[in-house]
Order: C-alpha cells, then sequence, then structure tokens
C-alpha cells in the first residue's frame, strides 16, 4: 500500500523543506506542492485567505493530482496550509491509503528567523504569525503536532517517517481546543 504524506502548519515552518526531504526517501515517490497548484491561476488570482478565493478548484486538482499518483503506485507528499476540515476531506476521498499528518509548528522567533530566510517575495513576515496562532486554535488532536523549534530537517523528516503517532486512523480525527505550545 502507497503512502500519503500530509505536511501542514503555518507559513514559514519548514512544509516544502520537509515534503522534500520526505519524498527524496522515498524510493517512487511524488511531491505535491499546495502553493504552486494554487497559483496555476493567474488572470483573477485571489490569495487563499481573502474572499473570492479560488479553494474549491485547487482542492479539486490537488485531490486529483493526489489520486493519479497514488493510482500508479506512487507514495504522495503533499503540503499546504490545511484545516482539519481539509484534512477530513481528503481522508474520506483516500479512505484504503496509508495516510500520515504532521502539523509542524514552532515558535515566533524560528518562525520569523525562517521566513527572513526565504526569497523576498515568498516572505510572508507578520502573515507567518497570524497562521501560527490560528493553528494553535485549530481542533487538531495534539498527536499530530511536531514541535521543530529544536529539530533540523532531517530530524524532522525522520521523526514523521518513523513514528507511527501521524498515522491516520480510519475513524474521525479527535478534536481538541486550544492547542497550546510550549
Amino acid at each position: 500500500m502507497n503512502n500519503l504524506y500530509i505536511i501542514t502548519g503555518p507559513a514559514g515552518v519548514g512544509k516544502s523543506t520537509i515534503s522534500r526531504i520526505i519524498a527524496k526517501r522515498k524510493e517512487k515517490s511524488a511531491l505535491i506542492e499546495g502553493d504552486d497548484i494554487y497559483h496555476l491561476v493567474c488572470g483573477g488570482y485571489v490569495k487563499p485567505w481573502l474572499e473570492g478565493n479560488h479553494l474549491e478548484i485547487f482542492w479539486e486538482n490537488c485531490i486529483d493530482l493526489i489520486e493519479n499518483f497514488l493510482d500508479r503506485k506512487y507514495d504522495v507528499v503533499f503540503n499546504y496550509i490545511c484545516t482539519p476540515k481539509d484534512i477530513e476531506y481528503i481522508k474520506d476521498k483516500f479512505q484504503n491509503t496509508k495516510i500520515k499528518l504532521s502539523v509542524l509548528m514552532a515558535n515566533e522567533e524560528t518562525l520569523m528567523r525562517r521566513d527572513k530566510m526565504r526569497k523576498l517575495d515568498c516572505q510572508m513576515g507578520e502573515r507567518s504569525i497570524v497562521l501560527l496562532n490560528e493553528f494553535k486554535e485549530m481542533n487538531y488532536t495534539r498527536t499530530y503536532y511536531l514541535d521543530t523549534t529544536l529539530l533540523d530537517a532531517e530530524e524532522i523528516a525522520d521523526e514523521i517517517m518513523g513514528n507511527d503517532k501521524f498515522n491516520i486512523e480510519l475513524e474521525a480525527i479527535e478534536l481538541v481546543d486550544n492547542m497550546e505550545m510550549k
């Protein structure tokens, strides 16, 4: 059975870096960067957090890409800023697939430092902190959170790939309130 890795978290936390490492470690894999799919729209582009966004077609395209690769026996690594509702949607579409979910988190200082390491046109600035606070409030089970503040990229990938705590079970994702970072 092929694996679907879902890597989510606030902007600047390392989703793309970690996803790339995991995909390269797999024998036959596809890396699907959600941001790349979202940016396929040129004319009429609206940022995903604004009214009038094109998230509906974005999710249809992501699901189709994931399905095409899984059907051809690829492991898929998908990263994007996902809500618990988005994860339930993906889980419902791929009920016969082993899914690993990791919600990457870091403290504010680490997020801002990592954000400044990005290309200037990719930096999110204070939006990273807004997203961090939103992820702290999202109703994810604590199990799926991974504090990356003190870990390097290879350690993060090792933890996700080697720890069964990131496996999504077939029952509904348990919900918790008010996640707090250490």
